[in-house]
């Protein structure tokens, strides 16, 4: 009886955290998806303009989100220690981090605004959209850095509700602005700029606040500690390397598939976006495994640690079949969404199969992405994924060789390097290296 209440209690409390996470993951692409709507009805120069703009931002906020995940294992793992002066302390040095890279990333933004995008291939009228958006968007850099650690600190302190509030409101904010500058005052893409920066400062404010207070309320200091700052930028090295390696393995993958032909191409594309749209929804299980390790630690209890983890690896498979098996019955339409090329259509139901074949590889890998970001084991999660990348490889260059292997090649070359990094991950969780890390 203890024990089925024990369960009951850990299953209670990851859908506390969970559900509310699946929508704070669902609500954030909102901002990009209302500046593509309202925005693309300016015209064709507005939406590319905001297309090369999106590139810059979008690298921008995966470059900074160490100040989101390095905040969340050490305020978890100070927390369940019962230190909640020096987890409070954690935030008040993630906001001068942010003030030390906000103010001078903006600056460097508004000024290399112009080249970036003609790097980019912006020209004439797109070429001047997306230098205007991207002059706006710069004086939003430090807000949405402090937007990030407040989200950070709540998910530390295991409150995944309240960051799902000041998003869904930020995003409210952000459609009625734009409707107003864009279509009543006719700021043009300029207005849809500068609603995105009023929302954002809303949220960095409503995180500001919540800070502030938790700050007062455990005698925390303000002052600038340049150690604990220190700490957070080690952790964004190793999060920098480990994105890096992520992002050039599907770089890679999709630049075989350019090679093979236009049809391989737009099927991978298809493929590749539902893919990461569904590691977006497996996040909703990870952020719970980030938080609830780092509190478990922080209190000593490796057992339960564990005993969590295994729940939501367990809890990730269930899930992993669903999706997976949902995914692989309506490949064979889901594409027609995408595509009225036939061509491409049939090899993305191909690709997508072997994507619903991923899911339950993958919810397991994101549980212990998590597990060991609660843990600050962040060296090795950069080491596991810059190995796996050497997994793909081999596949990519036999599509290469033998064009005749197309997207089932490539997506094998995935899965791959998907199976390597869980692998990998899964040896470190088998082990006690983990549960020492300094946090």
């Amino acid at each position: 009886m203890r024990v089925a209440e024990r369960l009951s209690e850990r299953d209670r409390r990851i859908a506390a955290l969970a559900l509310p996470a699946l929508g704070t993951v669902a609500v954030e692409p909102l901002y990009t998806l209302v500046d593509t709507g309202i925005v693309g009805r300016l015209g064709t120069g507005p939406l590319g303009g905001l297309a090369l703009a999106a590139v810059v931002l979008n690298a921008s906020f995966w470059v900074f989100n160490f100040l989101s995940f390095g905040t969340t294992s050490r305020v978890a793992f100070l927390t369940g220690s019962g230190d909640d002066r020096a987890a409070a302390a954690v935030a008040s040095q993630g906001l001068w981090l942010c003030a030390c890279i906000g103010v001078p990333m903006g600056l460097l933004l508004f000024g290399a605004a112009h080249p970036l995008a003609a790097l980019l291939g912006g020209h004439a009228g797109i070429l001047h959209a997306a230098t205007t958006y991207l002059r706006i968007s710069a004086a939003g850099m430090p807000f949405i850095l402090v937007s990030l650690v407040g989200n950070g600190y709540l998910r530390g302190l295991s409150d995944t509700r309240t960051p799902l509030r000041v998003v869904l409101v930020a995003n409210v904010v952000n459609v009625v602005l734009e409707l107003l500058f864009v279509y009543v005052a006719h700021l043009g893409i300029a207005g849809s700029a500068w609603g995105t920066n009023v929302a954002q400062l809303l949220a960095a404010g409503w995180f500001g606040l919540l800070i502030a207070r938790r700050v007062a309320a455990t005698g925390a200091g303000l002052r600038p500690v340049p150690a604990e700052m220190r700490r957070l930028v080690v952790v964004g090295r190793h999060l920098f390397v480990r994105t890096g390696a992520l992002l050039a393995t599907l770089t890679l993958a999709t630049s075989v598939a350019a090679r093979v032909g236009p049809s391989t191409l737009g099927a991978h594309q298809i493929a590749l976006q539902v893919w990461l749209f569904l590691t977006l929804a497996f996040d909703a299980l990870a952020i719970p495994a980030q938080a609830l390790t780092g509190t478990m630690l922080g209190r000593g209890d490796v057992g339960e640690a564990r005993r969590y983890a295994a729940r939501l690896l367990r809890l990730g498979t269930v899930f992993g079949l669903l999706v997976g098996g949902g995914l692989v019955a309506f490949s064979p339409v889901l594409p027609q969404a995408f595509t009225a090329d036939g061509r491409v259509a049939s090899r993305a139901t191909a690709a997508l199969v072997v994507v619903g074949v991923l899911q339950v590889p993958g919810a397991a890998l994101w549980v212990l992405d998590g597990v060991l970001m609660g843990a600050s084991d962040f060296r090795f999660l950069q080491l596991s994924t810059t190995s796996a990348l050497a997994a793909f490889l081999p596949a990519g260059v036999a599509v290469l060789r033998w064009h005749r292997l197309g997207i089932v090649g490539i997506w094998f070359g995935l899965s791959l390097w998907l199976l390597v990094r869980l692998a990998i991950n899964h040896w470190r969780y088998s082990g006690t290296r983990w549960t020492e890390v300094a946090a």
